[in-house]
């Protein structure tokens, strides 16, 4: 859907879907987002509208859509800028328009470990990047853990970068992650999450790369049948709230919605790792052939890429610096 479309599809749903409806007695918040109800993101989702409905005494209730039910995740970022729809929960990646910052995220290899990602998403420079999208009337409450992402193909694993070169690689909507396609030697090419089981199957691209709990939630593991775990980049999910909708909240309202996204995080992390451990045994149950290269090829293949963004980005290159120098 064309950005005019989606524009056109917004305004006509703002009748129908108010971001936070109130009466006397209770606000309802509608939270749009594209995952299905078996995804870990869509069950942390439940659990901080129960969370939220425990603490304001039933003042305030989430009602959670997914499966794209009212749009693409652009689409949900645009409902929630003009305050028809009040949360969501989006790839950072998504991001990327509203916040260049967000875009550091989508850069291959920047972390060394789990703890590390874990240092940046809670501590300081995560705060800050959840933030940096007010103007653009978005509010990022918390980050949920959405893992690490690796190559998935039809025909053949990718064992290393050379592997890429020839195959159309599916990408999300995100300058960072062409790039970092078109460094491997893939030619990138962008297609909305809910198609893209339709354009593997008509081979309108060969490969894809996500998380294990994506891979196997979306059922791409029935077309492609090698999971190369590279594990290029960490890019988390964000929940955001329509700033109209936070600032239509009292500061006692704020603080309860706070607090229950902050332990939907814990929960779904929780979940996330159950997650990923049950999906790996499931696609390989079901004939993916699951390899694991070594990552070093990779990372030596996008250190030009390193370079190309320190030297467009000044703000990017504090970022990456601050994130590297960051340290227990």
């Amino acid at each position: 859907m064309t950005r005019i479309k989606s524009l056109v599809v917004a305004l006509f749903l703002i009748s129908f879907f108010i971001g936070c409806k109130s009466d006397s007695r209770v606000k309802i918040i509608k939270m749009g987002h594209a995952q299905v109800v078996s995804h870990p993101v869509h069950n942390a989702m439940v659990f901080l509208a129960k969370r939220l409905e425990e603490k304001s005494g039933g003042k305030i209730k989430v009602k959670v859509y997914p499966n794209q039910q009212l749009g693409t995740e652009r689409e949900l970022l645009e409902l929630l800028q003009i305050g028809s729809l009040g949360m969501t929960k989006v790839s950072a990646a998504s991001l990327e328009a509203f916040s260049p910052e967000i875009s550091v995220f989508g850069i291959p290899f920047l972390f060394r470990d789990d703890e590390h990602i874990q240092q940046i998403l809670y501590g300081e420079i995560g705060r800050e990047l959840l933030l940096s999208c007010e103007k653009f009337w978005l509010r990022g409450l918390c980050f949920y853990d959405a893992g690490k992402r690796s190559f998935y193909t039809k025909d053949k694993p990718v064992e290393k970068p050379e592997d890429l070169i020839g195959l159309k690689v599916r990408v999300q909507e995100s300058k960072m992650a062409i790039n970092m396609i078109r460094a491997m030697g893939g030619s990138p090419t962008p297609v909305a999450y809910g198609e893209l089981y339709t354009a593997l199957q008509q081979g309108i691209v060969d490969a894809a790369e996500n998380n294990p709990p994506s891979f196997y939630n979306s059922r791409h593991y029935e077309v492609c049948k090698y999971y190369s775990i590279d594990e290029h980049t960490a890019v988390p999910d964000v929940v955001l709230v329509s700033t109209k909708v936070w600032e239509e909240l009292n500061e006692q309202e704020q603080q309860w919605l706070q607090e229950a996204a902050d332990e939907s995080a814990v929960y779904q992390a929780k979940l996330w790792k159950e997650s990923v451990d049950e999906s790996m045994r499931e696609v390989q149950k079901a004939g993916v052939q699951i390899s694991y290269p070594s990552k070093e090829p990779f990372a030596e293949g996008v250190k030009a890429l390193y370079e190309t963004i320190k030297a467009e980005s000044p703000e990017l290159r504090i970022l990456i610096d601050r994130i590297q120098n960051t340290r227990e």
